[in-house]
């Protein structure tokens, strides 16, 4: 995991802000502590996320090679925390047949120079070489952990759990990048791990955020989330449902989310079809976290 001289540049502090949002009446009660706990404090402090599932860097159907432009358009949104899957480390194949593939991984080559912290944790390995889940970070990663969440057959998932030390902070900020499996029944046990994850092993009053591709087109997490890890969804509460992100030139399907825990989303959106439309089969999704 390396790191560099160049300057943090987080969001500005910003003073309380409790928006008014209705929500189901458990959801309820674990998102009045929160705001009640943010309203005690003398500053709270809001980040700015993005995830998006870039898949592998090629367009839909794999047609085209596009991650220097998914790299100048990550970039454009201003991110301080980045959540991505479907990331390649490598691929023998692609770096000898592909223009302009990178020499790098891809998680380094979108990184850059803009987030100098990064993370990844491999999922799938084949033969040419593997892919998962990274986090690229503007503060410092100080622990890392990729959990394989796999249930059986081809199908390799991983849940990527970052601990961020955020300047001005008592407490370390989870961050847990997410790619969850296609069929139902996998789905719903590893949301169960993803509840073991944050209820065993995360400290009661730290900040997490849950970010990535649930493939939750039945809207089962939200229920399975706030009763196993005390997690909210921040389209939920500020629209009354999760945001449709597939497929990105026509969404119907919501499998994306941001999910907070001692914390609350603010200003979340789902990024527009032009440029994202042709650099992902996914929209990707961004919102301003405040704790």
């Amino acid at each position: 995991m390396p790191s560099s001289e160049t300057p943090l540049q987080p969001s500005e502090p910003v003073a309380p802000a409790i928006p008014v949002v209705e929500t189901p009446p458990d959801e309820a009660d674990a998102l009045a502590q929160t705001q009640q706990a943010i309203a005690t404090a003398a500053l709270s402090f809001s980040i700015k996320v993005l995830t998006v599932n870039i898949h592998k860097g090629f367009t839909f159907f794999n047609r085209k090679f596009i991650l220097h432009e998914l790299r100048e358009a990550v970039r454009t949104v201003g991110a301080d925390v980045v959540f991505l899957q479907e990331v390649t480390g490598t691929h023998a194949r692609h770096e000898s047949r592909v223009a302009n593939y990178p020499a790098t991984p891809h998680y380094e080559f979108l990184a850059d120079t803009i987030w100098p912290q990064f993370a990844y944790g491999r999922n799938a390995v084949y033969t040419n070489g593997h892919h998962g889940n990274a986090v690229l970070s503007k503060f410092p990663i100080v622990h890392f952990e990729n959990r394989d969440v796999s249930i059986s057959g081809p199908e390799r998932r991983g849940l990527l759990h970052c601990v961020l030390e955020v300047p001005g902070r008592d407490t370390h900020v989870h961050a847990i990048c997410v790619h969850l499996g296609l069929a139902e029944s996998h789905r719903l046990k590893q949301l169960h791990m993803l509840c073991d994850l944050v209820r065993k092993d995360i400290p009661a009053s730290a900040p997490v955020i849950a970010a990535g591709d649930f493939n939750d087109w039945r809207r089962r997490a939200h229920a399975v989330l706030e009763k196993g890890a005390a997690m909210h969804e921040v389209f939920v509460n500020a629209n009354g449902k999760a945001a449709r992100t597939f497929p990105a030139r026509f969404p119907v399907l919501p499998l994306d989310r941001i999910y907070v825990r001692n914390a609350i989303g603010h200003s979340p959106v789902v990024l527009p079809l032009k440029p994202w439309s042709h650099l992902s089969d996914h929209a990707p999704l961004a919102a301003e976290i405040e704790f």
